[in-house]
């Protein structure tokens, strides 16, 4: 399953809805991205965040495809935010289960990789100094480069 939207969500209840249809689970992995309170320019004070629909789904609903395709799963879910948020506010919410915990944490991981230097995201901080646009950090691609395949 996959929402993007402008609306904030509640990672706690996403969670308890993702544990309820995953049933027959032996492990589920999830993860939560708040918008930073600092950054290297200073205090934050929102993040703003913009997709280019529907090609950001389509590059996120094949990325889940390849995680379905590379480990066992029984559930999967990414939820990510769009518009204005302030430091503290979920950006992203990623949820993976399987029948081993493995398949689980490496899905969760994959899919934060690929969130984080191949989804069609713009994203701009507002800090006493100005607006800055964010670009992924050079770890973060190499952090990407781990899942390719052979």
């Amino acid at each position: 399953m996959l929402r993007i939207s402008n609306e904030p969500f509640d990672a706690g209840r996403e969670l308890s809805a993702f544990e309820a249809e995953a049933t027959g689970a032996g492990g589920i992995v999830s993860f939560t991205g708040l918008v930073r309170d600092h950054a290297s320019s200073g205090a934050v004070r929102a993040l703003t965040l913009q997709a280019y629909s529907p090609m950001t789904e389509r590059g996120i609903e094949t990325a889940m495809a390849e995680a379905r395709e590379r480990w066992p799963l029984m559930a999967l879910k990414v939820i990510h935010r769009t518009g204005e948020m302030a430091p503290g506010e979920a950006i992203v919410f990623v949820a993976a289960a399987s029948i081993h915990r493995r398949a689980a944490f490496e899905a969760a991981d994959f899919l934060m990789d690929y969130l984080k230097t191949e989804a069609v995201f713009w994203k701009k901080e507002a800090t006493a100094t100005g607006e800055h646009w964010i670009e992924p950090r050079s770890q973060d691609y190499q952090d990407r480069a781990r899942w390719a395949k052979v």
